[in-house]
């Protein structure tokens, strides 16, 4: 079972893209998610950040009001009965 707060996430990062930097290091960013990005050394350690930043994103989104876009079918916005939605 997966939830869909997870499948969310999972969704989100697949958008993905990374770059390396021209000291070595790396940049990432989701662009359909407007301010999410990461920095890191290693890509594996941009990866995590980005996770990072993604789950905040989503926790002071929903917290604040904001209308997160619909990934993979997966609406945050519809919460019901502490369920949330999928269309």
């Amino acid at each position: 079972m997966t939830f869909p707060l997870t499948a969310y996430i999972e969704a989100a990062l697949e958008l993905a893209h990374y770059d390396t930097l021209e000291d070595g290091s790396f940049a990432g960013e989701i662009s359909k998610l407007k301010g999410v990005a990461a920095f890191g050394q290693t890509l594996s350690g941009c990866e995590g950040e980005l996770r990072s930043t993604l789950e905040d994103w989503i926790l002071v989104g929903l917290k604040l009001g904001h209308k997160l876009p619909v990934l993979a079918g997966i609406d945050l916005n519809k919460i019901q009965h502490g369920r949330v939605a999928t269309t």
